[in-house]
Order: C-alpha cells, then structure tokens, then sequence
C-alpha cells in the first residue's frame, strides 16, 4: 500500500536545513565553537562510513569544555528536530501513507463494493485519543519554531519567495533557526495539568478543529454521499487520575471548561463569516418557513437587512451561541452579538438550525451547499465537536476504587468489611447497592481525602453532562482491572452523582417499568499478561449480569481497553504482542456468544516496547472480525506533536488509521482455519519460549533492579519536568511498581531498547521449524507486523554504546555477568531475524527506514558518549549545574533522535 521513496540522505531539506543550522551556530556561537562541533560531526561521519577510526570521533568530545558540550548537545538535538522535519515532509511528498481512496480500490480489487464501506463506516466509530504521558522531550515553544519552518518550507515548495507578510521565506527559516539556537530547551519547572491541557488545546484548536471537517469534505465526495461523523477526538488530559494526585475535580473542570471556550469561539467566528457570506435577498429568491422562522426569531430589526433573511437567522443563531458562550465559560465572548438570545440547551439545537439554514439554500434558494463549503464545514465540526471539543475518559486504578467503595459501605452501615468479602459475595454486595434507591454517602458523615476526591470527580462529571453533554464523557477506565466487582465498583461511584439509575421494575399502566441505565461506561483495562489471559472470563461473566446493560443499551456497545506498555513489561515484547492478539480474539468470541457488539480500546505508546509502530500496520493485523469499523487508540506523549503537529501530517494519519480500519473491518484475504490453528500453535510456543527467557532476566536475575538503575539514566529521567505524573505509582524500586514510561524511555537512552527484543532470539532458536516461520511470514500480517517492528528497533540499539552505560555499574563483576547476556542475546535475535526474513543485514529489504536510521545514527553516538561521562561525573558527586544540565539535554537530543523513544 505504501510506495519507498528516496533515501533520507538524499532529501534537499535536511542539507538545506542543516546548512541554515550551522550558518546560525556560527554566526551566534562563533567560528571556534562551529568548528569544534563540525570536526565531532565529520569524525562520527566517517566512522559510520567505515573510512574514520572512533578515537577521532573521542578525542574530539574530550577537548570540549562544560559550555561547549553543552552548546555541541544543543546542536545536534536541533539538527535532529530538523531532520524529522524534514523526514515527515519526505513522507507525506512521496505518499508513505495509505489514503481511504487506496483502501477503497484495494477492497474493489477484491470483490467488496463501495456501498459495503458506507455501511461500515456509517455504524463506525474510529477515535484517536491523546493523552499526557510524559514522552514529550520537547518544550512547546521549540515545537511551535518547528511548526512555523514546516510552513515556511511549505511556502518555498510552492515557489513563494515571499510571506504573505512580505518578508523573504528563506530569511524567515533562517530566523526561526536562530530563535530555536536562542531558545532554552529545558523546562524549568514541573509541568501542572493546567500547562497538559493548554498544550493539548493548541493541537486541537489549530490543527483538528479546522482538519475534520476538510477530511470529511474529501470523504463525501469519495464515497459519494454524506458519511456520518464517524471520526472523532478523545483525549485524556485533565481526566486521567491513575497515579497522578494533581488530576482533581477541578482539574476535569478546567479541561471540560478551556475547551468548550475553544470550541465555541471557533463556531463564532465562523457564523460571523457565514453571515458576511449568505447576502441572499428574498426580493430574488424564496426560502423555506423554518429559515424564515429562524429570521422572524433573531430580534435582528436592523432595516438594511430587512430583506436577508439568512443573515436575520445567523444573526439570531449567532445571539444565541453568544449566550451559551457566556454561561459556559464565565465571560462575555470575544466579539459580542448584535441582539440578545436565549443559550442553546445542546449542541444538538444549534445543529438543528444550521441544518435548517442548509435545506432552505439548497431547496428554496437553490444554492448546492457542496461539501467544504463555509456552511457544511461549520455543520460538521458541530456534529464532530459538539460543545466539549474532546470526549473525555475518566481513569482510576481499581484499587482507588476498591479503597473507597469499602469505606462508602462501612460508613453508611451496609458492610463493615468489605475487602474481606471473596470475589461472588462482593458482586452480590454491590448488586444489591446498585438495584437500591439510597444512596451511599452522606452529608453528615466524615470521609478519607482519597474517598472526598472521588466522589468529587463524579460529581463534577454529573455537572459537565449537564454543561456540555453526554458526549462530553462517555467512558471510565478502570486500570488494573481483574474482577467483575472492579466494574461494579465504578457503577457505585456513578450512582453517588446520579450518572447511574437504578431500575424501576414496578411500572404502571401509565408508566411503564424503566431498566438501570448507565450514562458513563465502565470499561475495564487488562494490561498485564495474566489479566489479558483473564480477560475473556471477566467479560463473560460481566456481560452475563443485567447490570452490563445499563451502559450497553445507551451506547450499543461494550467497551474493552488493552493494554500494550504493561504487558510488555511483564511479560516482554513477543508474549505481549500475542496475549493481546488472542485476548482480543478470545474476547470478540465471548461478545459474539453474549450478543453484544465490541469496541477495543488500543493503549498503545510510541516505542514499540510500548506498543508503537506503524499505526496502520497495527491496525490490519486485528484479528479478523474484531474491528468492525470501531476503534479507539491513544495518542501519547512525543507521539502528538509527530502525528498531530501540523494538518498536513495530521491529514495523513488520520486518512491512514480510517484506511487501516475499513481494510481491517472489509479485507477479504483469511487465513484458512487449518493455517491459523499451525500459525497459532507456532506464536504459542514462541511466547512460552520468550516469556521464560524475559522472565528469567529481569525478574528472576539477582542484581538485575540494581544493574538497571545504575546502568540506564532513570533517576535523571524522573527528573525531567516533562508530564505532571510521578515516574512510579508507589515509592517501591521494584520493576513492577515502576511505570512503563521510564522504563522503556530509560533502555532506550542507552541504545538497548530491551523491552522490545530480549527474549524474542531465543525463541526463534528454539522453534524447530524455521519454515513454517517464513511461511507465517509471508501470510500473516500480525507477524509481519511483529517482525517489522522488532527489525527497526534492532536497527536502533547498538550493544557497542551499550557497553559504555554498563560501566557506570558499580559492582563490575553484576554488570559484565548481565550485560554479556543481554549482548548475546541482542547478536542472536539479530542472526536469527536475518535468517528469517532473507537478509545479509537489518533493513535490507526496507531501503527507506534503513537510509532513515543510518542518517541519525552518526549525530546519536557523540550524545551517548557525552551522556555517559556526564552521568560518571554528576553521580560522582560533581555538582556543577552545567553537568546536569548536560544530562538532561542530552536525554532530550537522544529521544528526539530516535523519535519513537518513549
């Protein structure tokens, strides 16, 4: 589906991107410095090249002072930005992504219509939800410089050589150069929720907003009628509470509240154009009765627009818009209405006269409102965006829940112990609560500050369905779910705040029996291996409870996240892949039985121990018949800015991850049952393999928790002020008590990337039968996936460098002892995907990511390299501020390096 394009070394942008780089670091930091560094780059260089010898390359690190290893990391961390820039930009122009127009020909090409892909995308559902994972190396203020030269070059492409301004394009990226050069890196304080929902607020009001309703002009014309507004934005920001104390009630408040401004002012402005535009007289052309009761309602008397009725009926939807702005947001808005209006109750009414305005121009005026028009663009960001902008998730880990379900129970006299209760007698506890009209908490009595803030949260979701609407929070998260009582538990909480009704059962002639209905979904997280295993037989017993149905028959479906970071660490990089292709299948078997229709929910990352990679690759190999047009995935961390930094890339892989889901839900090409039974059984054994080598290093190996904390730069990266969570979930220096973030980003600073291999080679020597691999290969997407994505993060890692981290272990003896496990283990997984793909060398056969890596790898070494030193000094005791500063730069320059890092 995806075409190569010319190698990265090739791309005109990065040569004249980092010609600009060093004109700007000459002339700001003088001929000396440049040189310096030019020498370091030109040694790196050839050594990659194979014509240098590495103690150039060190000798030329030795000479640099504290402030010029300093500037040297600030360079190539900027060179780096740029390069994937520049990379992203190749991307999109040689068309390495897959458009719905290309999954729409492809599915021809096998027999499927395209009225069956209107009827999968007219029940579908695809969400792209962003979250505030701390793996955004990158302060915003770089990142806008980076966005505002992605315009500038767009600017040049187009053979401009002038702004609209009037200043030179090349001047401008020159400049923008310098203000990155002159703009510090680091942040200097903790980032608050406040700062995660502002930064997220930028993408959404800058790039989604205006995109969505671009995309689906394309679409209708595509698919040649008016798909419903199956794309939509969730997002985490300001809801998500599993470990991080400074997500509150307020906080869910200020999300809920800073995008409904954003939103709102964005329609506001529109309608004021709109009504510039629609100059219609009813002198010349007539209009239907509700556009001209729309008109008789705005109070808009004004006599120079007495015969225009469009812009009366703007006028009047505009006042009322007004109106709901101020009661929403607290303030007057930006440009204030002309007469006075009531608020809309919902963003469905103000729909409903849009929508009226439309059938009038189209009818009785006979203007074809086309799509992409001001007026069909405004319609559809209203039906994709509502008032809320985002929908948000809550999440909590069930212990929370557990914790304050029992103290609610206590309190109010139902049951003094309710975590001594086994597993069938909670679920009968909390049924019995659920089906009763009283309810729990009281006024009167006192509470735990853990159990005051949940209820807080539910309550202020209770208020926000009132504010903003229903879709303003559809679901709850339940992390580390692994009971039907966790869901349960929730459904508890919910009912504090009234977003769960009890059933009336009794029923009237006049009013009939009403059944529970729940207005947010309890959705469970299983992430680690065991509760992926344990996954189907939750579900099966939840679905089996009436009590399931209160959200299902809202929502007509029953959601279901998984988990990739977790699992991973648990189990390693193979046996989490799979637990989740077979959990997922499992569980589509289990919703079939029960009648009920499947949503998963991906909580992917960007590093492939995390679940990254190709998000369309991920996509189509679903298991078949679990897609169905519905999926949600997150967006995390250093992910957003990549994916969602401009609208020409978020154009790209939003077309992508649509194309993705219609292939994955329409695709005709099976696996026979025979074949994926032996695919099956084969996958089994490699994960029992992988899994038992994993398992056997990180958590059977004594010394292995401090071979890693000393090795690796963890504590320098807890102190980052990167994300508002703390690194761990408890103070525990456990591996199961860290979170998946550190430790994925920590393996990849030092260029071993374990979570995502170790344990994969010995798998693969094991398997007895190296040809029904290369047939699996050949065959089966989600072990092409597989495979691809471990070939490029082999391609990443360098057990060389590696080395040079293993020295910063104290006890020598522990570091040679698991350090030449991990490197023999690292050359077998590498010789044993060589001879499974066919290669003499990694990414052999993949041209355009191989010339991609190797062009980074020569400005990655020196930043391992100073790094390493660095860390010997600062954990020396040397307490110069430019050390640790050098540090942390050189954490930001290596992530941004290796892109997918965290």
């Amino acid at each position: 589906m995806t075409r190569p394009g010319p190698s990265i070394s090739q791309n005109a942008d990065v040569r004249f991107l980092g010609k600009l780089l060093g004109d700007v670091i000459r002339a700001q930091g003088g001929a000396a410095l440049f040189e310096r560094i030019e020498t370091i780059r030109a040694a790196s260089v050839d050594r990659y090249r194979g014509i240098g010898e590495s103690r150039a390359l060190t000798a030329g690190l030795e000479s640099l002072s504290l402030d010029e290893t300093v500037a040297f990391v600030r360079s190539f961390m900027l060179f780096s930005m740029l390069a994937n820039l520049a990379e992203d930009r190749q991307a999109s122009a040689t068309g390495q992504y897959t458009t719905l127009a290309a999954a729409l020909d492809q599915l021809q090409g096998q027999g499927v219509d395209i009225a069956q892909a209107r009827a999968v995308l007219s029940r579908g559902l695809i969400v792209p939800v962003l979250t505030a994972h701390p793996t955004e190396v990158m302060r915003k203020s770089l990142l806008d410089h980076r966005y505002r030269i992605a315009a500038l070059m767009q600017l040049r492409d187009s053979g401009h050589r002038e702004t609209p301004d009037g200043a030179l394009v090349e001047q401008q990226i020159l400049r923008r150069i310098a203000l990155l050069w002159q703009t510090r890196a680091l942040r200097r304080q903790r980032r608050y929720v406040a700062d995660e929902v502002d930064t997220a607020l930028a993408y959404l009001r800058d790039v989604l907003l205006p995109l969505l309703p671009t995309l689906y002009a394309r679409w209708e014309r595509l698919l040649g009628q008016r798909p419903t507004s199956f794309l939509k934005i969730g997002s985490w920001i300001g809801s998500d509470r599993d470990g991080n104390p400074h997500v509150t009630a307020d906080a869910l408040r200020l999300a809920l509240a800073r995008a409904a401004q954003t939103v709102l002012a964005d329609y506001l402005e529109q309608l004021n154009a709109l009504g510039a535009e629609l100059s219609v007289s009813s002198e010349l052309v007539g209009v239907s009765a509700a556009l001209a009761a729309l008109a008789e309602r705005s109070g808009d008397v004004n006599p120079a627009r007495a015969d225009e009725p469009y812009r009366r009926a703007l006028t009047g939807i505009y006042a009322r818009l007004a109106a709901t702005y101020q009661q929403l947001c607290g303030r007057a808005p930006p440009r204030p209405a002309s007469v006075s209006g009531d608020p809309y109750p919902d963003a469905h009414s103000l729909h409903e006269d849009l929508l009226a305005v439309e059938r009038s121009l189209q009818g009785e005026s006979r203007i074809d409102a086309a799509p992409g028009t001001r007026l069909t663009r405004l319609i559809r960001a209203v039906e994709s965006f509502g008032f809320h902008l985002a929908t948000l998730d809550l999440r909590q880990n069930s212990a929370v829940h557990e914790r304050v379900v029992a103290e609610l129970l206590q309190t109010a006299g139902a049951c003094e112990d309710y975590r001594a209760l086994d597993e069938p007698a909670r679920v009968t506890l909390l049924r019995a609560e659920l089906a009763s009209a009283r309810l729990l908490a009281s006024p009167f009595a006192s509470y735990s500050d853990e159990t005051r803030s949940e209820l807080a949260i539910a309550r202020a979701a209770a208020e926000a369905h009132q504010r903003y609407g229903p879709d303003c929070i559809r679901t709850y998260i339940i992390s580390q779910c692994q009971s039907v009582s966790d869901l349960l538990e929730v459904d508890i909480l919910l009912k504090e705040a009234g977003l769960y009704r009890s059933a009336d059962g009794r029923g009237t002639q006049a009013a009939p029996p009403v059944a529970a209905r729940a207005a947010i979904m309890a959705v469970p997280l299983f992430e680690t291996i065991h509760d992926l295993e344990q996954a189907p037989a939750i579900m099966s017993d939840w679905l089996a409870l009436p009590e399931s149905a209160a959200a299902i028959s809202v929502q007509g479906y029953q959601e279901v996240m998984v988990g990739y970071s977790d699992s991973n660490k648990d189990g390693g990089y193979l046996t989490s892949a799979w637990s989740l292709y077979q959990a997922i299948r499992a569980l589509a078997s289990v919703f079939e039985r029960h009648g009920t229709a499947l949503q998963i929910f991906h909580g992917r990352g960007g590093a492939v121990g995390r679940g990254g990679g190709s998000s369309f690759a991920a996509i189509v190999a679903q298991p078949s018949g679990t897609v169905r047009g519905r999926i949600r995935i997150t967006e995390q961390g250093e992910i957003i800015s990549a994916k969602y930094g401009t609208q020409e890339g978020a154009a790209l892989n939003l077309e992508s991850i649509t194309a993705a889901t219609l292939l994955a839900s329409l695709a005709t090409t099976r696996l026979s049952e025979d074949t994926r039974r032996r695919f099956a059984d084969a996958m089994a054994q490699l994960s029992r393999d992988a899994f038992k080598a994993y398992r056997a290093l990180v958590y059977e190996t004594p010394g292995f928790t401090q071979f890693f904390r000393q090795m690796t730069p963890l504590v320098e990266i807890a102190q980052l002020k990167i994300g508002s969570r703390p690194a761990s979930r408890t103070d525990s220096e456990r591996i199961e008590d860290l979170r998946a973030i550190p430790w994925v980003f920590s393996w990849a600073q030092t260029r071993v990337m374990l979570p995502a291999w170790y344990g994969v080679g010995q798998a693969l020597s094991s398997f007895a039968d190296p040809n029904l691999l290369r047939e699996m290969l050949e065959a089966w997407p989600f072990f092409q996936t597989t495979i691809d994505n471990l070939e490029m993060v082999l391609s990443k890692s360098d057990m060389v460098i590696a080395s040079r981290y293993a020295t910063l272990v104290e006890d020598r003896s522990l570091a040679q002892r698991i350090f030449d496990r991990i490197r023999t283990a690292w050359s077998e997984t590498a010789q044993r995907l060589l001879e499974l793909t066919g290669q003499t060398r990694l990414l052999e056969k993949n041209p355009a990511l191989d010339a991609s890596i190797r062009l980074r790898l020569p400005y990655i070494e020196p930043l391992n390299l100073l790094q390493v030193e660095l860390l010997k000094r600062h954990r020396a005791g040397e307490r110069d501020e430019r050390v640790r500063e050098g540090i942390h730069l050189s954490i930001n320059a290596i992530a941004t390096a290796l892109r997918n890092s965290g």
